[in-house]
């Protein structure tokens, strides 16, 4: 990774992007792609697409997808004096959120403010964790009129103010990697597609950073219909499940450092996933197989159905600690990530079809 890419991946990661509210980093998103795409479009609610021609036309599309939101709080209440109560974008784990520090986003910029906690001298139930409407933040100030002042209503939202740093030998913390990475990485597979270097791929290739993913797929959804590709790779986070405390005969064997992940069922074509799995063993790229035997709990299951539907696979990075702070992947991941990605696009020719024939 050269130190335009690490500088490019901390400040998406950075950016905040609170789903309903993604469109700061979706800017970001964009700048980055405008630099070797052939074109960057978005809709009406910010989903965000770069392209790359293909060299052949009538070579099937290939749309890779990745989302652009995180999970995050909104000011639910105001009391009269000045305390703001929440209520939490996302799947949000308010159990770690006591003792935190908040940036909320109103409407005269950035407010710095911190989710109260009780100390433990004091608190009377130590085995209790608050409920998510127990969470009070503190701005610093003394009544709601000052909280007026400083621009924040009910309704603005917020993420925690913990940002992503480089950590050990060859991994990154921080919050928001599920998924921004993931934009980060069909950045990647992008750029790589439309270097000098090489040969350029027959197919064009989508690459989409979605919005609304953390609450339902949303974005997917309607920019799917809207630009209905030939076939699609979505990038979503895995849990690894190599830490301590998680029962792999419960959550399946996914360790960090162990490649990208291939999830089996469901939303998967199985031709498509067969592709994959091909263009791995070329490539000599490890997998680890995952099992989805209701729903994949990605924006996998907002696209494969749309209209006469597209045939679609997940792959997923190793993530540990979701939905925290502390997030961690593991840079060798990311890289077989992106070399699957663009090897699959590579992979696509004239004449190739993803359908079943009965």
């Amino acid at each position: 990774m050269t130190k335009t890419e690490r500088d490019f991946l901390l400040k998406l990661l950075n950016t905040p992007s609170p789903t309903g509210f993604e469109i700061s980093g979706q800017k970001v998103w964009a700048a980055y792609n405008r630099k070797h795409a052939d074109s960057v479009q978005n809709d009406a609610y910010g989903n965000t697409w770069a392209v790359v021609n293909g060299a052949k036309k009538g070579t099937p599309t290939v749309m890779i997808e990745a989302h652009a939101d995180e999970i995050g709080y909104m000011i639910k209440h105001i009391t009269d004096e000045g305390f703001l109560y929440l209520d939490r974008i996302g799947g949000t784990d308010w159990a770690t959120g006591r003792g935190r520090r908040l940036t909320l986003f109103g409407d005269k910029g950035e407010i710095p403010g911190v989710i109260g906690n009780t100390a433990i001298h004091i608190r009377e139930d130590l085995s209790k964790a608050p409920k998510v409407h127990e969470l009070f933040v503190d701005v610093g100030a003394k009544n709601d009129k000052e909280v007026a002042k400083m621009g924040l209503r009910v309704g603005h939202p917020a993420v925690y103010s913990d940002s992503a740093e480089f950590f050990g030998k060859n991994h990154i913390v921080g919050r928001a990697l599920d998924n921004r990475i993931g934009g980060f990485i069909i950045s990647q597979v992008l750029k790589r597609l439309a270097a000098k270097k090489g040969p350029a791929p027959d197919s064009t290739c989508v690459a989409l950073n979605a919005i609304q993913e953390e609450i339902g797929g949303y974005g997917a959804k309607m920019a799917s219909y809207r630009l209905m590709p030939d076939v699609c790779l979505c990038l979503d986070v895995t849990h690894a499940t190599d830490s301590p405390g998680i029962e792999s005969k419960k959550h399946g064997k996914v360790e960090l450092g162990g490649g990208p992940g291939l999830t089996h069922g469901t939303a998967n074509h199985p031709l498509v996933v067969e592709r994959l799995m091909d263009v791995a063993k070329k490539q000599k790229i490890d997998l680890q197989h995952e099992a989805s035997s209701r729903y994949t709990g990605t924006d996998t299951d907002s696209i494969y159905h749309i209209q006469s539907g597209i045939p679609s696979a997940l792959v997923s990075l190793p993530l540990r600690y979701m939905h925290s702070v502390v997030e961690m992947a593991d840079l060798e991941d990311v890289e077989e990530v992106i070399k699957l990605m663009a090897g699959f696009v590579h992979s696509v020719k004239k004449g190739d079809s993803f359908a079943h024939v009965v």
